[in-house]
């Protein structure tokens, strides 16, 4: 839409001035000029404001300029348009509006006016509109088109670094799409995995790029990973025939299609990463490890166990069997391999470590797991436990739980422990009897089948409630 020329150029004029204006009276003309704009301006030849109509909510500080020279009220960019326009007024030349800025009290106001000639030696009145809200659109559009233009650097800034890391990173990318499966776009890392010159893979099928009998598991893996952020990743083989390729996948949205970021990588360096990692964590780890053959002969025990058997190095003790270090007279590791042959896994066996003539060991407990294979491994974890066992009763104190009781196996023979539990049955009966009874004994002895006096005995025994202050 053009916008308004907002002059008389090129306008027709009235048909009869005469018949239509003749009667137009001095009261008339000034309602003409209070609406034909915001505000307006009496001037005479001299350029001196002599008169003013505004609205005062709006112009309060435009009725001080009467008696100045229009010209004084401006800044000084807008002086020589003033000069203009009084110029051409003089002259009866057609008007165009010309914006000016005044100078107020209450800052600067942004007036557009247009000049028109009363008569030879009568001055001319200009009639002013406020740009005071086009100038705040104005700048409210800057603004945003600053701040678009901030945005679309920012963004072309990170697309520059992201093409850089893209580009330079040493794993394999390719980004595709994930309605055709066709690559958009392939780093050179990836380029270089699949043997291709640079720039080839883009726009190729990427499961094109697998062997036949991976390309099915393949499209499931991808399909999967639009719908679900947790999906494990995959190994398929290359279609020339190379080692096998790890792939991870997440997918995205952009400008309404759905795209899959694939990362790559050799499955055989990843494989020999993990097992480092993981002898490292098993080197460094605070309980004892050992990894022994079938014959459950040492091969390879890390720093926490060699600390534990007091040797100064790993092979002081590789090629030893283990029954040299673990285990006692009668409760050696017999038992546990037994477990390991039937179940393949053992938890938590306590039994000692270090154990020699005139030394019963130290308390350890003990776990492991056994691989499968024509020549099976043993790995065990074995973890002291000399500081849980003192919270245990000492093998002539009675035990006051199942839980103690169990944790007696291994420390004490199979006799020792059938008389411990008798004892605990016994001490457990007579707690409910006495509770049943509200502490009266006689009730108690009854209930239990026990003269007061076999009663009483045991009580002494066990320790059980108040002797002297007894309640019959």
């Amino acid at each position: 839409m053009p916008a308004p020329k907002n002059s008389i150029e090129g306008k027709r004029p009235f048909a009869s001035l005469d018949r239509h204006f003749k009667s137009v009276g001095s009261e008339a003309v000034a309602k003409f000029a209070m609406l034909a704009g915001d505000v307006a301006f009496v001037i005479d030849e001299a350029g001196t404001i002599v008169d003013v109509t505004a609205d005062l909510a709006d112009f309060s500080a435009f009725t001080t300029f009467v008696g100045r020279a229009w010209i004084d009220t401006v800044t000084v960019e807008s002086k020589p348009k003033i000069v203009d326009m009084l110029a051409s007024a003089h002259k009866g030349m057609t008007q165009h509006w010309r914006q000016v800025t005044h100078n107020t009290t209450d800052g600067n106001v942004p007036v557009r006016y247009s000049v028109v000639s009363l008569g030879e030696g009568a001055g001319c009145i200009a009639f002013g509109r406020d740009m005071r809200d086009a100038a705040a659109l104005q700048q409210r559009l800057l603004q945003a088109q600053q701040s678009l233009e901030r945005d679309y650097l920012q963004l072309r800034q990170l697309e520059s670094r992201y093409r850089l890391l893209f580009d330079q990173s040493a794993e394999p990318v390719i980004i595709i799409d994930a309605d055709t499966y066709r690559v958009r776009e392939a780093n050179p890392a990836a380029h270089k995995l699949f043997g291709a010159k640079p720039g080839t893979l883009q726009g190729g099928k990427f499961t094109a790029l697998f062997s036949k009998p991976a390309r099915e598991p393949l499209i499931a893996f991808l399909g999967s990973v639009m719908v679900s952020s947790s999906v494990q990743p995959i190994d398929a083989e290359p279609v020339d025939g190379g080692e096998k390729v790890l792939l991870s996948a997440s997918g995205f949205r952009q400008r309404g299609g759905h795209f899959l970021l694939i990362r790559l990588a050799s499955a055989n360096r990843i494989a020999g990463e993990t097992s480092a990692a993981t002898l490292g964590v098993i080197e460094s780890m605070p309980d004892a490890f050992v990894l022994t053959d079938e014959s459950l002969v040492i091969q390879v025990a890390n720093a926490a166990f060699v600390e534990l058997v007091g040797a100064a190095t790993v092979d002081q003790i590789r090629g030893r069997p283990l029954s040299e270090f673990v285990g006692r007279p009668g409760i050696g590791l017999d038992m546990i391999d037994g477990q390991l042959a039937k179940h393949d896994i053992a938890r938590n066996v306590t039994t000692v470590i270090g154990a020699s003539d005139g030394f019963e060991g130290e308390p350890v407990e003990l776990s492991a797991v056994r691989t499968g294979g024509d020549h099976p491994a043993h790995g065990f974890v074995i973890r002291p436990i000399g500081r849980r066992l003192r919270d245990l009763p000492a093998p002539n104190d009675t035990p006051r739980s199942v839980e103690q009781l169990t944790e007696l196996v291994g420390r004490m023979s199979l006799k020792d422990i059938v008389r411990e539990s008798t004892d605990l049955i016994e001490r457990l009966c007579i707690e409910a009897a006495l509770e049943y009874t509200t502490n009266n004994r006689a009730s108690a002895a009854e209930i239990l089948g026990l003269s007061r006096q076999s009663l009483y005995s045991k009580l002494h025994r066990y320790g059980l409630g108040n002797l002297v202050d007894a309640t019959d």
